[in-house]
């Protein structure tokens, strides 16, 4: 198999810090514990994977005391995103993996649909290309995958837009790099997203007894 860092780009599970886009339907607590949950989910499916090292990337640093009361698996490495927009904090972990001859994969804690056997074929995509992403169906994407770096996938992209997925994928074009692209994947950004948590993770919080969430179309059901 392949062997790649696997990266997680993430926020503490804090109320009105991490996910605040949905403390609308949530409040500040509910968010809090959803993002916790995705974050554990997140880290245990990276582990699972095994196809290299996992790092958990975080803001506030590792050294806050936040991280102390999460029970984190123990063979996480630990990293500071350092100050700067997104693309500077995701280019600095790229490079610092590609600087040491890694391979890399970045991901976030917002897609509960991204599993192992994404990581895993993200990794082996590498052998035969220089970049591979898994994309989102708002526009974004919930992995990139890098077996070299370049600053230019991260500098000006229009973060939080539905342009970021098709951005990326034109510039390393541009660089003359060959992509490998997966289906998309559903992410948890609005209210109306929670309708794509699963099922389980839903009863277990409550959230299926939210007024918030809605029951996807028949074809986008199918879809799932």
């Amino acid at each position: 198999m392949r062997r790649a860092r696997i990266v997680i780009i993430a926020k503490a599970p804090i109320g009105g810090f991490a996910k605040t886009r949905l403390i609308p339907a949530l409040g500040r607590d509910g968010t809090a514990r959803l993002a916790r949950r995705m974050l554990e989910h997140a880290a245990h499916t990276a582990l699972h994977a095994d196809v290299g090292p996992v790092e958990l990337c975080v803001t506030p640093s590792p050294a806050d005391p936040v991280w102390t009361t999460l029970g984190l698996p123990e063979r996480l490495a630990w990293s500071a995103q350092g100050d700067g927009d997104l693309g500077m904090r995701m280019a600095r972990a790229a490079s610092r993996a590609t600087d040491a001859g890694e391979e890399v994969i970045l991901i976030g804690t917002d897609c509960p649909g991204l599993t192992a056997q994404h990581l895993r074929d993200a990794a082996a995509a590498l052998a035969h290309h220089d970049a591979a992403i898994v994309p989102t169906v708002d526009g974004g994407y919930a992995l990139l995958a890098l077996r070299r770096f370049h600053t230019s996938l991260f500098e000006h992209m229009p973060w939080s837009t539905d342009g970021v997925a098709f951005e990326t994928l034109c510039r390393i074009g541009r660089l003359g790099w060959h992509a490998s692209t997966a289906r998309p994947l559903h992410d948890i950004d609005e209210p109306a997203d929670l309708a794509w948590l699963p099922a389980d993770w839903q009863d277990a919080m409550g959230l299926s007894r939210s007024s918030t969430l809605h029951t996807p179309p028949a074809n986008e059901r199918k879809r799932r």
